[in-house]
């Protein structure tokens, strides 16, 4: 079993490309998008870009950021490019293949990796496979790449790629193999399915994440992973991966407890979202929103308020889930695309979100921040959790800013918050403190969630150094302010 050793190094920023930034490079740049600042919509395009990516990487190496995580980019007739038409292909209103390569290239020359979003469990309605099967029926060689009704395959029923209003009706009670032809992911008729027993399709898969790999792209985030029900086909995937990659990293998008697929010869890790449930119930508590909350998805009913030892100990027993290896690689997110931003679930608290991110920041796992909350973007659920990010300083946060970077900075100048063994200090009523040890060097973090300044002692040496926050040392005892959080060396 091997993890990628730079994922311990890796401070994540997670870019959605169409709502990022913006060049006037491309030739897309003519087309007619939203406005850039008008409110996100489901189907809208903002016309952000790769090229505008490239603009930026000076402000993401400023922040301390690393490693970019981005949303698809392969062409697709979506905003969000989940509904994939030609894996082969940078999407052309992204700048193409072209504007990727120059993206890798500035971004590795900033000694920066970037990873993709894979989507092979399902293609979209413009996959020419599948057109194909719509075109000519069972007479298509492509008929086994998908899940086919044969009634349609044979031209006995019409197929329902575009549903009528009958057939919308009936995809909310049956299965859409049924209801409109095929198979199609969470029975969204622009989504069909993969059929990965089908070897072709397998090889089709297999060849794509070789290709990019190739290309000079750092790992894959793979999307809904679950749904293709097949660990062989999983560890296949690793194998061609890690042929052209060795330290290619896999971290695969599961919301629960992920052992089946983190033993080593799968995933490395997992976007992490335990992790974020266990934050938002402890950083957040009172000032939950509940509306936000009901609305987070996989994590949902994992999110209440938390003392100190629950949270401790459930924290204790997410690392204790998997290898070391494996909890040092995780993906630690405190939100993404797929729920409201974590300032929106903590009813816009900007002290909630500062400790969570010191806590990801002095963690193991590697830290992410979806693109615009260190400014200070808000949102409920997609698209609002989507907008574009306002490139005018006077609308950015700075406070919150300046604090993501000294959490990034912090982690980048000691080895112990990366690479250092977690042991749980104290936990009790709202504070919590623990230590991350690497060579003889340790570094003590405490974060205090109540509303009044909290004493506890702590085990320091004779000369304590403050590497963050304001607290009052006087030998053991360590005040640590109201909603705050302090790094000790």
């Amino acid at each position: 079993m091997s993890t990628p050793q730079w994922i311990q190094d890796a401070i994540f920023y997670q870019i959605f490309p169409d709502r990022f930034a913006k060049s006037n490079l491309s030739s897309a740049q003519s087309l007619n998008f939203e406005t850039w600042d008008s409110a996100p919509t489901t189907y809208g395009f903002k016309g952000g870009d790769l090229y505008g990516v490239i603009k930026k990487l000076d402000y993401l190496q400023e922040l301390g950021i690393n490693a970019l995580y981005l949303n698809p980019i392969f062409a697709s007739a979506s905003n969000h490019r989940y509904h994939t038409y030609d894996y082969y292909n940078v999407d052309p209103l992204l700048g193409g293949n072209q504007a990727f390569k120059k993206l890798l290239k500035e971004a590795h020359r900033r000694s920066m990796r970037i990873i993709l979003d894979g989507v092979f469990n399902h293609a979209s309605r413009g996959f020419w496979q599948f057109h194909h099967v719509l075109e000519t029926g069972a007479a298509s060689p492509y008929r086994d790449w998908f899940y086919f009704d044969e009634d349609r395959l044979n031209g006995k029923k019409h197929w329902g790629a575009y549903p009528t209003h009958h057939e919308e009706n009936a995809l909310k009670h049956e299965d859409s193999l049924t209801a409109i032809g095929y198979r199609a992911w969470w029975n969204l008729p622009a989504l069909p399915k993969f059929n990965t027993r089908t070897p072709a399709v397998r090889e089709f898969i297999f060849n794509v994440a070789e290709y990019w790999i190739k290309f000079g792209i750092d790992g894959w985030r793979l999307d809904v992973p679950a749904e293709i029900d097949d660990d062989e086909f999983w560890r296949e995937f690793r194998r061609r991966v890690r042929s052209q990659n060795p330290e290619a990293y896999l971290v695969g998008e599961i919301w629960h407890e992920a052992q089946r697929w983190l033993k080593g010869d799968q995933f490395d890790a997992v976007m992490n979202y335990p992790i974020t449930a266990a934050a938002l119930s402890f950083f957040a508590a009172e000032h939950l929103n509940l509306t936000a909350i009901h609305q987070t998805g996989g994590i949902k009913d994992r999110v209440r308020p938390l003392q100190a030892a629950e949270f401790a100990n459930e924290i204790d027993r997410l690392f204790n889930l998997y290898s070391a290896e494996i909890a040092f690689a995780q993906l630690n997110l405190l939100d993404s695309h797929d729920m409201p931003r974590f300032l929106t679930c903590a009813s816009g608290n900007k002290e909630a979100l500062k400790l969570a991110w010191l806590f990801i920041f002095t963690i193991p796992g590697a830290p992410c921040i979806y693109y615009g909350d260190e400014i200070g973007l808000d949102g409920g659920h997609d698209p609002d959790c989507r907008k574009a990010f306002p490139w005018q300083e006077n609308k950015w946060d700075q406070d919150l800013l300046q604090f993501a970077k000294a959490c990034a900075h912090l982690r980048a100048d000691h080895e112990a918050l990366r690479r250092g063994t977690y042991r749980r200090l104290f936990a009790e009523g709202s504070v919590i403190a623990y230590a991350r040890s690497y060579k003889n060097k340790t570094i003590t973090v405490a974060l205090n969630v109540s509303e009044f300044e909290q004493t506890i002692e702590l085990p320091l040496n004779a000369k304590p150094r403050v590497l963050l926050g304001v607290p009052k040392i006087t030998g053991r005892q360590v005040s640590i302010p109201a909603r705050s959080g302090v790094v000790i060396k």
